[in-house]
């Protein structure tokens, strides 16, 4: 029972901060060599009685039919908002209908920061369900707690693998193994307001670091003659949070930068945050804020539309996941690739598909229910009710999809940058790296600290920590 007890103080004093996939490094890391070794010491039934109070307060989602001798297996999501889970609902119920010896019940576990403790106890318990749906940096954790199957031996023999976007397939491997599936993908774009882009008397869109830069500064403004601006060019995100470091990687890139050297190998003790694009991506941010061409969010809160929606920011990095909520408001928007530096490069989002370990049969019927998520059907339904991307390329050639492109063309410039999204790392203690990555961003923009001071206080960090 002490052991229980210690496991949910551990597990419950991650921090909560919404849309942060990094919010639980500290916990994690802390954490992380009890789990494994009381994972070697508890029982299955202490395991469960685990994973009952863990759940408390979850959403079930309609249980699949009871069909007498069928494989029933649990997947576990954090699909948010409400209306996009009822469109995963939709498919799960097709799959039921159409596979009576496999019926699979969707369970809405949180979003990730209350996610990760359920995960952990489970996983600890030996109670874990039989699918996953969450974020890909996490795959690394998984990886070390040996509790998700390798299914590139499965994909091989898969009509399925080729229809997949190969660019998302950095997201899927570690280690020389596929350790998951994409199920939904986006990346980061700009959206603007064509209305004050106008006015501005702007006529051609943003393509180099310094061409957004001037922009900028057209459309910040004092529209009222109050000596006040109150019409700025961008809004940047500020926060440690992983959001930040989200919309911040694409800039990176841009610049020539990598958080490996060439030549060494992905793991966390080789990551070396000085390099020369990380330094010229967090002076541009810097001289956006200079320019008093951009305003920062609130802490932890740069995903907010607010201001955007409201005219007051005239420029906001954000993904295909909020055209839905902009074409509820009415308001006029539309969408630019990330202007480049030394190359165009964005970020890829959204969340994977994992199979936990069971026994051969209920990882065969997961698999089964898996590559149902990924056909071309599927794919199209999801993409169309949701926003993300199709990760199946038949899928986005569907005459369905076909016509939403064309009714809704900011679309296109997602699925055209998709060709240079790059992943976010997935191997281990990728937490702890977005963490101090974060630091750095906020010491910048809040003009504590010169983006090389920033960056070397952050890499000093980190190599005490993993070397």
């Amino acid at each position: 029972m002490k052991n229980i007890l210690t496991l949910f103080r551990l597990t419950s004093s991650l921090p909560t901060k919404a849309m942060s996939t990094t919010s639980y490094a500290y916990a994690w890391q802390r954490s992380r060599k009890f789990l494994q070794q009381l994972g070697r010491n508890i029982s299955i039934s202490l395991g469960l009685s685990i994973l009952l109070l863990g759940i408390t307060g979850c959403q079930l989602v309609a249980k699949p039919t009871n069909t007498e001798g069928a494989i029933n297996l649990t997947l576990w999501q954090g699909v948010n908002p409400p209306p996009n889970r009822d469109v995963l609902q939709s498919i799960v119920d097709k799959f039921n209908q159409t596979h009576p010896n496999i019926q699979v019940e969707s369970l809405y576990i949180g979003q990730p920061d209350q996610q990760l403790p359920k995960i952990l106890a489970a996983v600890v318990g030996n109670a874990v369900p039989d699918l996953l749906w969450f974020s890909p940096m996490l795959t690394g954790q998984l990886v070390e707690l040996n509790a998700i199957l390798p299914l590139e031996d499965k994909l091989a023999t898969s009509p399925l693998k080729d229809q997949i976007d190969p660019a998302l397939f950095e997201a899927m491997e570690y280690g020389g193994h596929t350790w998951s599936v994409s199920f939904g993908t986006n990346n980061v774009g700009i959206f603007y307001r064509p209305s004050l882009f106008k006015a501005a008397g702007i006529t051609n869109l943003p393509k180099t670091w310094e061409e957004l830069r001037q922009v900028a500064r057209k459309l910040t403004v004092d529209t009222n003659g109050d000596n006040r601006i109150d019409q700025h060019g961008m809004l940047l995100p500020l926060g440690k949070g992983e959001w930040t470091v989200f919309n911040w990687l694409p800039f990176m890139w841009s610049g020539g930068g990598e958080l490996i050297d060439a030549g060494k190998d992905a793991t966390a003790k080789n990551v070396n945050l000085v390099n020369q694009g990380a330094i010229a991506a967090l002076e541009f941010w810097q001289n956006l804020i200079k320019d008093g061409s951009a305003i920062l969010s609130l802490p932890e809160r740069g995903y907010e539309l607010d201001g955007f929606l409201a005219g007051k920011v005239a420029m906001q990095l954000t993904g295909p996941w909020t055209l839905g909520q902009l074409q509820a408001t009415g308001v006029d928007f539309d969408v630019f690739p990330i202007p480049a530096k030394v190359k165009p490069a964005t970020v890829t989002g959204g969340e994977n598909l994992f199979i936990l370990k069971s026994n051969t049969k209920r990882e065969r019927a997961a698999f089964t229910f898996a590559e149902y998520l990924l056909n071309e059907d599927s794919q199209t339904q999801w993409a169309l009710g949701t926003g993300y991307l199709p990760v199946n390329l038949k899928a986005r050639q569907n005459p369905a999809y076909q016509e939403f492109i064309a009714k809704l063309p900011a679309v296109k410039v997602f699925l055209e940058q998709a060709s240079v999204a790059r992943s976010r790392p997935i191997f281990p203690g990728y937490n702890r790296i977005s963490e101090n990555i974060g630091r750095a961003i906020e010491a910048v923009l809040l003009g504590k600290s010169s983006p090389q001071e920033a960056l070397k206080e952050s890499q000093q960090r980190l190599d005490l920590f993993f070397k």
